[in-house]
């Protein structure tokens, strides 16, 4: 047996969506720790019969985060619905979801609708444990030391290595379940397999839907195959048992060879973050602008396995306006990593999209099906119909949104505006169905301050209507949308409305002035250079300039 597992080795990694979109970007509160969480195991076993096992409900879970583990009802509804859309990968269910909730005329039906909800205990759990990744560890940052260790650190956009975002860094994905496995194999044992103090035995057993559970963290292939399986296929696989010691007579693994088994065969995420930018497709997407020396940086893994999301990462853009409605994109997880003073349209129906370290520059991004996560930019504006957004460390950026959800105000921001969506390009209400976003619940004008440091609501505001204006995508694309989805809250309707009155008067006192050729002529040249006066000033000319299509016989690079 052993010569056959030696023969047909299986190779493991750690899912990529569980930290990105899965882990929020935050310390997690000190009783989300292995110690309650254990707890919490024990106690939703014990109480199957109430809705706790093998699936847990929504009143069962706000019970248990609220009663004994102390956490807000807010903080209880965000962990529980995150994990929640997770797994809803279905857009019809998305949608349906979507109708129920707007159709709740009170908080007491929308807890009655919310109370239908349930999801799996022990998948669950380690969703939990999870959000262990970005804990601070106060020794560590004392003396200065990497989290997990240095040899873990993963390159960066520029070759160097970094280890600031965990949630893209599948080198610190893979160091930390290594780590704390055995923490993670304990929470899923029965509690006849624990001792009092709820620890393992070198006898215990570990059953098959423990490592069911544990499928939703790893996944791997056979013998070089390029089929993607999830762990417990793999796991039940016969010339493994040897090696994890699967007995089908009691039809469990044995703890310490299981344990043993899955920390040899963890690999790097060959369609992870480094992969893509060691070994990815490299995109000409970007012009190079004159007279820089930076060079736009964008690569993909391109779509080597159907059941992983494709990646995109884009570094670099500088100067420019960069629009894209690929193949590429769908479904695609984005990271854009230090561009300034660009345009950059992404319009496709996208998985997720991280945005960090940017300035001065608008992102204008097709539907988000999971989230938006945007870290320490400044002076960014950002317009996108999207499940989730959340920002930390930011300084002076707006948000034009459409989103189900409450948009997360995480720690370090500064000066945040918040404006309903105000835009569409003619694929948008398609590429929504295609995701599963609707128009209704919005909540994009009730933020919910997260982090203990963010709890002064005078770091955000609401746009005042006064300074709101329509935002106009300048691409000829096919595709029946013609307006904003959803159309656009009363207050803001009505200060457009009045500002396209001015604008009507203006014309009809021009009109009616009865200007001479020469005058008609001279006051056209006056608002023309008004107008030039104003393009400069705002920073619109470099956008107009960028939209300036490229010579005859030089084609966008495809992809």
């Amino acid at each position: 047996m052993e010569a056959a597992a030696a023969a047909a080795p299986v190779r493991l990694w750690v899912k990529t969506e569980p930290f990105l979109v899965g882990a929020l970007p935050i310390p997690p509160p000190a009783r989300l720790g292995p110690h309650y969480l254990r707890k919490m195991a024990a106690y939703a076993r014990a109480r199957a019969a109430e809705g706790c096992f093998p699936r847990l409900s929504w009143p069962r879970w706000r019970h248990i985060a609220c009663g004994k583990l102390q956490l807000g009802r807010g903080l209880a509804w965000l962990y529980f619905e995150l994990f929640h859309s997770l797994l809803r990968r279905d857009p019809p269910r998305r949608l349906e979801w979507a109708e129920a909730e707007a159709a709740c005329a009170s908080a007491e039906e929308l807890e009655w609708e919310r109370s239908k909800l349930s999801v799996d205990t022990l998948q669950f759990l380690l969703f939990l444990y999870v959000q262990q990744v970005n804990k601070v560890s106060l020794r560590r940052s004392l003396i200065g030391e990497e989290w997990p260790s240095p040899r873990t650190k993963s390159p960066s956009l520029t070759g160097k290595s970094t280890s600031e975002n965990k949630n893209w860094n599948d080198q610190d994905h893979r160091a930390f379940v290594q780590s704390h496995l055995s923490d993670m194999l304990e929470l899923l044992l029965e509690p006849e397999q624990l001792t009092a103090s709820s620890h393992s035995t070198r006898s215990s057993l570990v059953s098959y839907e423990a490592v069911c559970a544990l499928s939703f963290l790893i996944e791997g292939t056979v013998n070089k195959s390029r089929t993607v399986h999830p762990l417990h296929e793999l796991a039940l696989w016969q010339p493994c048992h040897g090696q994890n010691g699967y007995s089908k007579v009691s039809k469990a693994f044995s703890f310490p060879k299981l344990e043993s088994w899955l920390w040899s065969c963890l690999t790097t995420n060959p369609f992870g973050m480094t992969a893509c930018l060691k070994s990815g497709k490299k995109l000409a997407w970007a012009q190079q602008v004159e007279g820089t020396t930076r060079r736009a940086k964008i690569a993909c893994n391109t779509r080597v396995a159907p059941e992983v999301f494709p990646m995109v990462i884009m570094s670099q853009v500088y100067k420019q306006t960069l629009a894209k409605s690929s193949d590429t994109l769908v479904g695609a997880h984005v990271r854009i990593h230090r561009c300034n003073e660009s345009f950059i349209y992404l319009l496709s129906p996208l998985r997720s999209v991280t945005i960090e370290k940017c300035r001065n520059s608008t992102f204008v991004l097709g539907p988000v099906q999971v989230s938006v996560h945007v870290q320490s930019c400044d002076n960014v504006k950002v317009i996108v119909v999207c499940h989730r957004l959340s920002l930390s460390s930011t300084a002076g950026c707006s948000f034009y949104i459409l989103t189900p959800t409450q948009p997360l105000i995480l720690s370090g921001n500064q000066t945040v505006s918040f404006a309903p969506f105000h835009t569409h390009y003619p694929m948008l209400e398609d590429h929504m169905a295609q995701v599963g976003l609707a128009t209704l619940p919005n909540y994009w004008d009730t933020p919910m301050l997260v982090c203990k440091d963010s709890g002064d609501t005078s770091v955000f505001r609401l746009l005042p209507p006064s300074d709101f204006y329509t935002f106009v995508i300048p691409f000829e694309m096919e595709g029946d949308t013609t307006e904003t989805p959803g159309g656009l809250p009363p207050a803001y309707q009505k200060a457009l409305s009045q500002r396209e009155q001015k604008v009507q008067i203006w014309q009809k006192t021009v009109k009616e002035a009865g200007l001479t050729k020469d005058q008609r002529k001279q006051f056209q040249m006056l608002v023309e250079n008004k107008f030039y006066e104003w393009l400069v000033q705002t920073g619109n000319r470099q956008q107009l300039d960028s939209l300036v299509p490229p010579a005859v016989g030089s084609k966008q690079a495809a992809g």
